[in-house]
């Protein structure tokens, strides 16, 4: 069998899907074996999240270079993890963590961590000639397919337009397979550019590959996704809708601001708003519908509206276990958006994902607006049996890239 110590990391300043720096490691082991991994960044990002490193060189990249983490992580981090077993992930994340000596991993960075932790997941995959999915899963662990959640049109941080709503997302629930599925996503997304041409709307796309039109206000933008749904043949009971209103984005006090409206709801005019839309519209999940500190909105709409639809925690949970485990208790949001890089280890990531299984909250593993070509989100997906990948629209090569994965994987269940 391979041996499987780290014996070498080189990082590298690569680039992201928006043209910023990121990092992206290689991992060698003593046994000859390797892993690569890149990490994503994101844009509405959650107060709590741990940080990202960046440089700070204002001559370089606007100051968001990182050059320096890279150094980093080739003299501060590999003479500490150096021969060290891979396949003992949570032994090294663990190490890093120690290294890094802070509650929010920002002397060295998450994005330092998560490379070398999501690198080595990898090497010890190759090194046990197991595919991810099943190395992560486990050799008897039970895995499954998620449902792609698509984003299809966007607004707020993601787009350059009038619309307050972040992600408008369709859900193919009726597929069978999940080749199906990413053909129902596709054949919606041309409908929906037909549509918005016929109509005389721009065909631009935002940060994640939906479409970004001026609307005249964000109820136009599910109406027009419905007719796509339908002009692509599928019916409602085939095809829900998924949004991420990204509330936190809007927080005023104890107000909300919706700046493409220049109108300001209080919380529970907001939460009015969605129990409306739920009733008029085949809303299947509503992500952060109220900011991350409104504890009281979060348990007011989750009275309201957590048996009927899913309320998903993004930068209320952060894929943070503890402050999942809070939630649960509170009986706040019925599940919990998985970003690896908010809490920057693997082993975390899992542990927030076990702990939303065991406590009945759903798992909805997703990508960041700010991507790379990187594909382990797929693979934890299946791995962990989560009931949902959201990875953007089924466009752009940084977002299919995630579903053409899960294509593989599928095929490779045959």
């Amino acid at each position: 069998m391979t041996n499987r110590k780290i014996s070498s990391v080189r990082a590298f300043e690569t680039l992201d899907s928006r043209g910023n720096p990121t990092v992206t490691v290689h991992l060698a082991l003593e046994g000859g074996g390797f892993g690569t991994a890149s990490v994503p960044s994101g844009a509405s990002t959650g107060e709590y999240e741990a940080t990202e490193r960046r440089d700070g060189d204002p001559a370089r990249f606007s100051g968001r270079g990182t050059q320096k983490v890279c150094a980093d992580i080739e003299t501060i981090i590999l003479p500490a993890i150096r021969g060290l077993d891979v396949s003992f992930q949570r032994t090294l994340d663990l190490r890093l963590c120690e290294l890094d000596g802070t509650e929010n991993k920002s002397r060295l960075g998450a994005n330092a961590i998560l490379a070398i932790s999501l690198a080595a997941a990898r090497a010890a995959a190759n090194a046990y000639e197991m595919p991810l999915y099943r190395y992560l899963g486990g050799i008897y662990g039970s895995v499954s397919m998620p449902v792609p959640m698509m984003n299809i049109l966007n607004g707020g941080r993601h787009a350059d337009n009038n619309i307050d709503i972040q992600e408008f997302m369709i859900v193919p629930v009726g597929a069978k397979t999940i080749s199906e599925a990413v053909r129902i996503g596709s054949e919606v997304y041309h409908a929906l550019r037909a549509t918005l041409q016929k109509e005389g709307y721009t065909t631009s796309v935002g940060d994640e590959g939906g479409f970004a039109p001026d609307l005249s206000d964000d109820e136009a933008a599910i109406e027009l996704i419905l007719k796509a749904i339908e002009t692509a043949g599928y019916t409602t009971d085939e095809v829900k809708l998924a949004l991420d209103v990204a509330a936190s984005e809007w927080a005023d006090g104890d107000n909300y601001s919706l700046p493409g409206r220049g109108i300001t709801l209080s919380a529970e005019e907001l939460i009015c708003k969605f129990e409306d839309w739920c009733g008029k519209y085949p809303i299947l999940s509503i992500e952060d519908p109220v900011g991350e500190n409104d504890d009281a909105g979060w348990k007011a709409i989750t009275k309201r509206l957590g048996d009927k639809i899913m309320l998903v925690g993004d930068d209320l949970f952060v894929t943070n276990s503890a402050r999942l485990r809070a939630g649960i208790e509170n009986g706040i949001a019925n599940a919990v958006l998985v970003k690896p890089n908010q809490i920057g280890t693997l082993s975390e990531t899992l542990d927030t994902v076990r702990l939303a299984a065991g406590s009945g909250y759903k798992a909805v593993i997703s990508h960041r607006s700010g991507e790379t070509s990187d594909t382990f989100i797929s693979d934890i997906a299946v791995a962990t049996s989560a009931v949902f990948l959201k990875a953007g629209a089924p466009a752009r090569g940084e977002r299919v890239a995630k579903y053409n994965r899960l294509i593989q994987i599928e095929r490779l269940f045959d």
